[in-house]
């Protein structure tokens, strides 16, 4: 299923030989080993701030992977709402970005009939309006 299992590694080595950047390149920018690199594409996960430099040589944005995962199946109707007051360090943000991917694939499984319009806004938390709106953009 679309997000449901991220395997980082493999979308990296993807967007590379799609983008058919050399090896050389890429251990001169990340200042890393060819070693390095091959396990990186091994990786089901790797640290956030080797994956922001990937994100800016591939011009790839790896971490909406994870956001469009959080989306479709941690939405925030499903987490455990608690009275902690909110950090004014940590930033806090109104909306939930939808691809076009995400889009699609909702929109894939209302057409296909596997979901009706209603389980898909109590499933994924998406607005009633917000869907209709997709909706009637793709007609």
């Amino acid at each position: 299923m679309l997000y449901k299992n991220i395997h980082i590694g493999k979308y990296i080595k993807e967007m590379v030989d799609h983008k058919n950047i050399s090896i050389e390149r890429i251990c001169n920018f990340l200042a890393k080993d060819e070693e390095f690199v091959e396990k990186v594409y091994e990786s089901k996960s790797i640290e956030t701030d080797i994956l922001l430099r990937w994100s800016k040589l591939l011009e790839y944005d790896f971490f909406r992977l994870y956001s469009s995962h959080l989306i479709l199946y941690a939405p925030p109707a499903a987490v455990n709402k608690t009275d902690t007051p909110k950090s004014d360090k940590t930033p806090q943000f109104r909306k939930n970005i939808y691809t076009q991917e995400i889009k699609n694939f909702i929109l894939s499984r209302i057409e296909s009939g596997e979901m009706t319009q209603a389980e898909v806004i109590r499933e994924y938390s998406i607005p009633k309006s917000t869907l209709h709106r997709w909706i009637q953009k793709k007609i």
